[in-house]
């Protein structure tokens, strides 16, 4: 029987990882985000992951660093201002090959800003945020059944590609309670367990096995140069392979928005409202920020019908760009976005739309 209950997003985040096998979670209570320590304190006496309060964000990162390296399974959870604060250590994640989970549930800024929903960590998350060239895999989820999806895919994607996988939700989504159905417990499984499927950890030096260094630093200009073409290689791999979207009315679709977690919810509704006004409009939503759904939005761009595309961001426009570029001149790309925590109607949207029809 389907394991179904009624829960808050963070709530379903934290039970999420606990099926997926986490072994260790560092993290600093931040709103809005705090229920998922809150969550996983309670439930820790019926587990045996270990789950650490640490004194800083900086503090929760760079243990990850450490236990990931050990071969756990790990992850940590924050805000907008607690993940710029980890950035340092995302970065030296992403040079030594570490898979590590990391969930944003954005809130407005910059700065402490809001403690409400926002979208204005699309550039940290899909740019690096950190220093070098690196990548994250970046999540999007966009219901409380997703925040349980997407939780377990990432873990799974970062064991897959050792990469650092963030899941970039919001202060709504985090918030909202909705009906979820749960995947089954994983058994559990110690981290020594993993060392066949594991053997670059630092498991010690046993009679088979040497020592296992994991460092970021190569001192040598051919050794750095050598870690970045690997990086960039693994990096494709996941263009070509890892690419997830929803696509809704969007095949004979004239007008195309593009939008994310909550947002893609909102315009969701857009497209019916058009829809019953005999105006075709669609939506691609992003699952993946990155890697990017490219190959799609390149389809709809060369299509003679499409007359335009038209970002919709709780954010002075990020995604907007990377709409931008692939459209490449070839369709204009519109944008509408709210910030400091508040969440377009679809009724504004579809004024916007009829607005940008109007002037063509």
């Amino acid at each position: 029987m389907a394991d179904i209950k009624f829960m808050k997003g963070n709530e379903a985040l934290a039970e999420a990882a606990i099926r997926a096998g986490m072994h260790a979670y560092f993290g600093y209570p931040i709103t809005p985000q705090s229920e998922v320590v809150e969550y996983l304190a309670r439930e820790e006496p019926k587990h045996k992951y270990v789950l650490l309060q640490a004194e800083s964000e900086v503090a929760s990162a760079n243990m990850l660093y450490g236990a990931s390296g050990a071969g756990a399974r790990v992850m940590t959870t924050t805000s907008s201002p607690g993940y710029s604060l980890m950035q340092e250590a995302v970065s030296y994640i992403a040079c030594a090959e570490l898979p590590t989970v990391f969930a944003n549930v954005q809130r407005g800024g910059p700065g402490l800003g809001t403690i409400q929903a926002s979208q204005g960590d699309y550039f940290q998350a899909v740019k690096g945020g950190g220093h070098g060239d690196y990548r994250n895999i970046v999540l999007a989820p966009n219901s409380v059944q997703e925040m349980v999806d997407l939780t377990v895919l990432a873990f799974d994607l970062a064991d897959k590609y050792r990469a650092p996988a963030l899941i970039l939700s919001d202060g709504a989504i985090g918030q909202m309670m909705e009906k979820v159905v749960l995947p089954e417990q994983r058994p559990y499984r110690t981290p020594e367990s993993y060392r066949a499927e594991k053997p670059w950890a630092t498991m010690g030096k046993t009679a088979d096995r040497e020592r296992n260094v994991i460092t970021s630093l190569n001192i040598q200009s051919e050794q750095m140069e050598k870690v970045n073409i690997r990086l960039q290689a693994k990096y494709k791999e996941i263009e070509e392979k890892e690419v997830r979207f929803e696509a809704y009315h969007a095949d004979d679709a004239e007008i195309v928005i593009v939008a994310y977690g909550v947002t893609s919810r909102i315009t969701k509704k857009v497209v019916d409202l058009a829809r019953a006004e005999k105006l075709k409009v669609g939506l691609i939503r992003p699952i993946t920020l990155w890697p990017f759904p490219k190959k799609k939005l390149d389809e709809l761009a060369k299509k003679p019908a499409v007359k335009f595309f038209l970002s919709v961001e709780m954010s002075c426009g990020q995604m907007v760009e990377d709409v931008q570029l692939v459209s490449n001149g070839r369709k204009p790309v519109h944008f509408y976005g709210r910030q400091g925590g508040i969440i377009p109607t679809a009724e504004e949207v579809l004024d916007v739309i009829k607005k940008h029809l109007k002037e063509k």
